[in-house]
């Protein structure tokens, strides 16, 4: 609990306190906060007032400045430094800081790769940034070519063939016109699907290369002014990116079980890589469209599907025919390399063991300013903000712990290892994970987040007021919507482990902008210039998150909407029900699932209306309280099913997964999708039993917590 008897013994900062209150238009009469008693509201509503105002808006520049001097990408001796920095930081700001290393399988290094065409001319083809003139940092010495970790390594001399954006439909859409790419390179662009996939799909059709590029028809000159006049991508502009597609999510040698050190007393038993499916065996690189139009125009079979046309000035083919030959060489070397998460805690006053965990990978392919960076800078301030406020007696009653993650970039590694590591333990204690990757890139605020976690940041952007404006970021994030809109978690970062794994409920959110994504010029010259000249949304974003943080930490009861998970599932069953009509028009719905909703329904508005009771009671019983809380910190594990997924069992939530064929989007309700993508009728049922018993299960849950508070 918050030591407010010595809040009050500090007379200049209780003053302080009420001051802001009062500039606020606070009413003490007039606070309602969701998990918290009326008298405990008015407390958590001054200390909210006081982090808003002790945030330094200056802290943000200042440590991204630091962070993203020079090339770190993980494993390197940068980012060696940058996990140093942080240690030191939050130790200095008086939290307690430790190290977690692991040994993990990857790229060792960007390794050497060349593209030339070999016929009809010879001509080696660009494959790094240009220096720009006005931007000290397009001349450090250590930034590399456009590469993707876990390439395989080869020396391949062939045709080319065009496939795209090299999604699953892409190459199915290449057989049914009778395009081979048996022995040849084939030529991608980014988007529509993660960037492993196109490497896995071009592998599985015969494929001998791949060479992936930004069209400037999704990211270029088509849509606006290029760098560095504009922030969109110049013809010399090259995504890097990591390909791994094994069927779960971390270091591919070790699922399920975390890649402790090599040295480590626990010895954790490792696959083969020879074994491990996903470990791609052809050369793979990125290129400029710069660089791809050398190629591309040079091309003379037939055109492509009008949908396959990009932003180059000619009509894009097919396949180059034998008049064009493209080399393609990759040498990469594969082993363990050290990843290190640093996690610093500031321990809770009197519930120590329940945990909120915020957290940001902190590796980068070139310097990182927009991603990710920006959030770890945004968590470092925090660190400092929360400390402050700690060392004047205004500690969380649960634990705050931030977490920076190592090896994010090479497919979501040491955040996973992590909660491997300690599955057990969250299980017991997590109430939330706030993903904040890249969370202040720009600013535009926008959020994803499982169905309890929804109004609480909706709550939160209320009392923060957006930069150079009388309006809250509420405001400015719904625009002319009643609400703004928040989205549903997908692949692609952090929370991925934290939620599809375990089952922690988790925001993904920040502010987004411009990014030259993945490139070599994602550096504070960017930032400065695109992002956010004003430095300010970094504060900004530290006062909304800080808020959720301490609404989580501080409430007598932890503040999930219960009553949002049976109005999700009602849409997200409207909307399986029309996908599987798409194929199967005699189907009848997912009658038992429809009918465990409609219970949970009343179940949980029931249950509301109790929670809602026994805190207007004035001081709830803390005994009781902590029983009904041990009850909510379960409610998420009954979308925990232990058998997991179809297209990999390490995916265990039926709420939510990574959409195994783009990586990146939100599948709700993933064991339904997959038999829709798979266009099959044989598990319909099943899904209807498993997904009617998890219903019922969290249904059964709130009946019990009812009784128990009545």
């Amino acid at each position: 609990m918050i030591n407010f008897q010595r809040i009050k013994s500090m007379k200049n900062t209780y003053l302080l306190t009420f001051t802001f209150a009062l500039l606020s238009g606070f009413s003490v009469h007039a606070q309602t906060l969701d998990g918290f008693a009326k008298n405990s509201a008015t407390r958590q509503k001054q200390i909210e007032n006081q982090f808003k105002e002790s945030v330094d808006f200056s802290r943000f520049k200042t440590h991204l400045s630091t962070i993203t001097e020079h090339p770190h990408v993980a494993g390197s001796e940068a980012n060696e430094k940058v996990k140093d920095y942080m240690v030191s930081t939050m130790q200095k700001a008086g939290w307690e800081v430790k190290v977690y290393p692991y040994d993990v399988y990857l790229t060792k290094g960007q390794g050497e790769s060349l593209i030339e065409l070999v016929y009809p001319i010879r001509k080696p083809l660009n494959q790094q940034e240009y220096i720009i003139k006005d931007n000290p940092f397009s001349y450090h010495p250590e930034l590399k070519k456009g590469w993707n970790a876990f390439s395989g390594s080869g020396d391949v001399t062939a045709q080319v063939v065009y496939a795209n954006y090299g999604t699953k439909a892409d190459f199915e859409k290449l057989k049914e016109l009778g395009i081979d790419l048996k022995g040849k390179i084939v030529m991608a662009r980014y988007g529509g699907n993660f960037r492993g996939y196109k490497a896995k799909f071009a592998e599985e059709y015969g494929a001998a290369g791949l060479i992936i590029f930004t069209d400037p028809a999704d990211a270029g000159f088509s849509r606006g002014l290029v760098y560095p006049e504009g922030f969109l991508f110049n013809d010399n502009s090259i995504q890097r990116g990591s390909l791994l597609t094994v069927d779960w999510t971390g270091d591919p040698l070790t699922p399920f079980e975390p890649a402790l050190p090599l040295d480590s007393k626990t010895k954790v038993k490792r696959l083969d890589p020879k074994e491990v499916k996903g470990l791609h065996t052809i050369p793979v690189t990125p290129i400029s469209y710069g660089s791809a139009q050398e190629i591309l125009e040079k091309m003379n079979g037939k055109p492509v599907p009008a949908a396959w046309q990009g932003g180059l000035p000619f009509t894009y083919r097919l396949e180059g025919g034998p008049d064009l030959l493209v080399r393609l060489k990759v040498e990469q070397e594969r082993g363990f390399v050290r990843a290190n998460n640093v996690v610093a805690t500031l321990k809770g006053a009197t519930h120590p063991d329940e945990w909120i965990i915020l957290g940001c990978h902190y590796d980068a392919w070139a310097f990182g300013s927009t991603d990710p960076n920006s959030g770890t800078a945004m968590l470092l301030s925090m660190t400092e903000t929360l400390g402050k406020l700690a060392s004047q007696g205004i500690r969380p009653s649960r634990s705050i712990m931030i977490a920076h993650w190592d090896a994010e970039e090479h497919g979501v590694i040491g955040s996973t290892e992590w909660v491997e590591q300690f599955r057990d333990e969250l299980n017991a204690k997590a109430v939330a994970y706030i993903n904040l990757d890249a969370a202040v890139g720009g600013r535009n605020f926008g959020a994803s987040a499982s169905p309890t976690l929804k109004k609480i940041i909706m709550d939160a952007a209320k009392e923060v007021i957006y930069p150079d404006s009388t309006k809250t970021v509420y405001e400015i994030w719904a625009g002319k919507s009643d609400e703004p809109n928040i989205g549903n978690l997908g692949g692609g970062s952090d929370h991925i482990a934290f939620y599809m794994h375990v089952g922690v409920p988790s925001i993904n959110g920040g502010a987004g902008g411009p990014s030259l994504y993945h490139t070599n010029y994602d550096d504070m010259y960017f930032y400065e210039k695109f992002a956010d000249p004003s430095f300010k949304m970094g504060g900004t974003v530290e006062q909304l998150i800080g808020i959720i943080a301490l609404r989580l930490a501080n409430a007598e009861l932890i503040p999930y909407q219960l009553t949002r998970y049976a109005k999700d599932l009602e849409v997200h069953f409207d909307n399986a029900e029309k996908g599987v009509k798409g194929f199967h028009a005699d189907f009848k719905g997912f009658e038992k699932s429809r009918s465990a909703i409609a219970t949970l329904k009343e179940s949980a508005a029931t249950l509301e209306s109790r929670i809602n009771a026994f805190l207007e009671s004035g001081n709830p019983d803390s005994k009781k309280s902590a029983i009904i809380n041990k009850e909510l910190l379960n409610f998420e594990k009954s979308f925990i099913d232990s058998k997991g997924m179809y297209f990999g069992s390490w995916y265990r939530s039926l709420y939510a997964s990574t959409d195994p064929f783009s990586g990146y989007a939100s599948w709700v309700l993933p064991g339904i999708q997959y038999e829709i993508e798979m266009r099959s009728k044989d598990r319909l049922q099943e899904w209807d039993d498993r997904y009617s018993a998890a219903i019922l299960d969290l249904n059964r849950k709130m009946d019990e917590l009812s009784k128990k508070i009545n």
